[in-house]
């Protein structure tokens, strides 16, 4: 039985690359969820709220750091291999450049929009996001290209453990620090891990060449992959950034610790869509019709997950304030309340990476749009009537109405395909 198991995952690609992923991220995970405990502890209630505001308003525009760059390096060097190093260049000065801007951006608005922030905690953390970060992030979609998944998964584990020894020295010497100090330590994790990852990507792949004509001729495209990344942030964490400028920071804290107890048990489904990801582009070349079914195929695998990981949650939800603190019991009921978002990701990354790999990035944008003007729109109305409870509310109903427009998009698109091709086959 363990031969014939062997012997499948070998056979299997996606499944070979979706046990590097897990495999890593699962030592991720155990690492990350280390890091998040000895934060909040670090921390306390009201400074994880300061750091989880900001962090959220730096998220919502980091994507436009690279302006789409890596998702479009993704699409074509998994086509043609070859052509890495030109794409390659332009992720690196675009981001370099357009990261720079933002920093500048977000360190002068920042502190009129989130009450009381100090522009320095802005700088340090934007500095970070915008260009550190979104750097590695970039590398761990070479990877991914080349379908090299223990390298992504190597560059994850790395960054999320010299945060955890960070915080845990942190927390060692100081007992107890503000979000200032953290920013300052964070910044320096993030220097290293970017530092490692473009040497791997680098030795690995040959130096990058800058190309002026292909940046310009693949522009919309990369701005349409930075519109719809800037929109999950913006349902995803939009909500953080409102709790703080209502001043609602214990809020902040109390509901993004909830919510990243969601983030760590939405890993497996995450690994995944990661391995898969090439491989729509790949399937999409024949449209929609085509991708549609290896859709239907990872969320056989990934709602078993997303279900699996909501009565978890469900059960394990009042053991938060051991691991963290009493400051953090209302966490418990936070975490009830957002136990079925890893469920509904399942439903929208399937069939969303599906209309992506198909060449219809366009459609996804829009109902991502739309659903982050929804999200805004209840979470001005619930936030300050109801603190993090009104958040909580307007995820669910965000993450919920992703996943059947998400679908709804994709049936149509293979649909329309089908008829104008005039199949008559029981898939379309």
């Amino acid at each position: 039985m363990l031969k014939f198991g062997a012997q499948r995952l070998r056979s299997s690609a996606l499944l070979r690359d979706s046990a590097w992923l897990f495999g890593g991220q699962g030592l991720s995970l155990i690492v990350q969820g280390s890091y998040f405990i000895l934060l909040a502890r670090l921390l306390g209630t009201r400074e994880y709220g300061v750091l989880a505001a900001v962090t959220a308003l730096i998220t919502l525009v980091s994507q436009y750091s690279t302006l789409g760059s890596g998702y479009v390096l993704v699409k074509y060097v998994s086509q043609k291999p070859t052509h890495f190093r030109k794409y390659w260049g332009n992720v690196i000065t675009v981001t370099a450049i357009c990261g720079s801007l933002l920093i500048v951006g977000l360190t002068s608005l920042a502190p009129r929009i989130l009450k009381g922030t100090s522009w320095k905690l802005v700088f340090l953390l934007a500095c970070s996001e915008c260009l550190c970060n979104q750097v590695t992030l970039c590398c761990s979609q070479v990877f991914q290209a080349f379908q090299v998944m223990r390298l992504t998964a190597a560059v994850s584990l790395l960054a999320n453990a010299c945060r955890l020894i960070v915080v845990a020295g942190m927390l060692t010497w100081l007992r107890h620090a503000d979000a200032l100090q953290w920013a300052r330590a964070s910044l320096s994790v993030s220097l290293i891990a970017v530092g490692i990852a473009i040497t791997i990507v680098t030795v690995r792949f040959g130096f990058p060449t800058l190309n002026g004509r292909l940046f310009f001729a693949r522009f919309l495209e990369g701005t349409v992959f930075a519109v719809s990344g800037s929109t999950t942030a913006a349902y995803n964490d939009l909500d953080k950034a409102m709790l703080g400028h209502y001043g609602m920071t214990v809020g902040a804290g109390i509901y993004t610790m909830a919510y990243r107890v969601v983030d760590i048990c939405s890993t497996p489904i995450r690994a995944i869509h990661a391995a898969a990801f090439p491989r729509f582009f790949r399937l999409g070349m024949g449209g929609a019709a085509n991708t549609e079914p290896f859709a239907r195929k990872i969320l056989n695998k990934t709602s078993l997950i997303g279900a699996a990981a909501a009565a978890g949650m469900l059960l394990c939800s009042p053991l938060i304030p051991l691991f963290v603190g009493r400051g953090f019991s209302a966490s418990v009921d936070a975490l009830r309340w957002l136990c079925l978002i890893p469920l509904f990701r399942s439903f929208h990354l399937s069939a969303g990476d599906a209309i992506t790999g198909a060449g219809f990035q366009g459609c996804r944008t829009v109902y991502q749009f739309i659903a982050t003007a929804a999200n805004f729109a209840m979470n001005a109305y619930l936030i300050p009537r109801y603190s993090w409870q009104g958040a909580a509310w307007a995820s669910l109903v965000t993450d919920g109405g992703l996943g059947a427009a998400s679908w709804i998009t994709l049936r149509i698109l293979s649909r329309r395909q089908c008829a104008d091709r005039r199949l008559i086959e029981p898939a379309c």
